[in-house]
């Protein structure tokens, strides 16, 4: 039986509006017709065990009691692990967070007639660098024109997919690309237009696919570690890290034809491509939906600040909020 989507507890009470403590998650809700889940623990910093564990494979190894040899002791443990710590580097947290949640992460093209807006040409010109092609190249006759590309996150491990609405709005045909390579056709099933989100059903998945778990933002707090996981400019899966930089905050887009509220501000790197993609705390957990970069020029390029849409917000285009 396949898992519905997860759904991870904020360790802590907020507070509303006025004041009053609150909790944020007190109940998981099924998503559409999957089978209720369970609430999933928050998954924990993995660094001491697996110190303890490189310890013991490796130069520790020699501190296992053997035969009649006293038992292994604390102290035995604590100059293992020492002596790993100096000479094993272990992986950043960003590298574990992004290992964690990467199967879950797909890669998005929009196809149809190609768009003519500055922004278009500008991520045109963007993909065509990046495969180290001539800016203005056309593709070959008779090929499929790629309107867009982007990124999404599986939520439902039956192909259930997020991303943002303004990657596949206007295609003729959305294909998506799996962790494993595989590669499907997807279909829009539902989409929340004041969110710039849009919700995505996969025709074919992998065997293994694996959802991503979503955590409240309701303790989410500026300086805190986040990453985005994404394909900027088709390129990736890439990963960039940094902290939170605000909350609450609005955007307009370029043509100031629609206005974001409730947005996570973010300064990791993020690109014409990294839309739709998740941004996630250091234990891989999904805290919102990639939706919008900051520029006051026509470039879309990133100079520092990035926005996305709470995972509250995003979840909730699929008809249910998770928290």
């Amino acid at each position: 039986m396949r898992r519905p989507a997860f759904y991870s507890r904020s360790p802590q009470p907020s507070q509303d509006a006025d004041g009053l403590a609150t909790d944020a998650a007190a109940t998981a809700v099924p998503v559409g017709s999957a089978p209720k889940s369970p609430w999933q623990p928050g998954r924990r910093s993995f660094a001491a065990l697996l110190v303890l564990v490189l310890a013991l494979a490796g130069g520790g190894v020699a501190l296992w009691p053997r035969g009649g040899q006293g038992a292994l002791t604390q102290k035995d443990i604590d100059a293992a692990v020492l002596r790993t710590l100096q000479t094993n580097t272990l992986p950043s947290p960003a590298a574990r967070a992004a290992e964690v949640v990467r199967p879950s992460v797909v890669r998005v093209v929009s196809y149809g007639t190609e768009r003519a807006t500055p922004e278009a040409k500008t991520e045109k010109r963007g993909r065509n660098m990046a495969r180290g092609k001539a800016p203005e190249a056309d593709p070959p006759p008779g090929a499929e024109v790629e309107r867009g590309i982007g990124t999404g996150v599986v939520i439902i491990d039956k192909g259930v997919i997020l991303t943002n609405l303004h990657v596949v709005a206007g295609a003729e045909k959305i294909k998506v690309t799996f962790y494993d390579g595989l590669e499907s056709i997807a279909i829009v099933t539902g989409t929340q237009p004041e969110n710039d989100l849009a919700v995505l059903q996969a025709q074919k998945i992998p065997d293994d696919l694996i959802a991503a778990t979503m955590r409240s933002t309701a303790d989410l707090m500026p300086g805190d570690q986040v990453a985005a996981v994404g394909f900027p400019f088709g390129i990736g899966p890439s990963v960039s890290a940094g902290v939170v930089s605000g909350l609450k905050r609005s955007f307009r887009s370029p043509e100031g034809k629609q206005e974001l509220g409730n947005l996570i501000q973010f300064d990791a790197a993020a690109n014409p491509g990294n839309s739709g993609g998740p941004l996630i705390n250091m234990d891989g957990e999904v805290l919102g939906i990639v939706t919008a970069i900051l520029n006051p020029t026509q470039q879309r390029t990133f100079i520092g600040i990035g926005f996305a849409m709470p995972i509250e917000n995003a979840a909730s285009a699929i008809g249910t909020p998770p928290f």
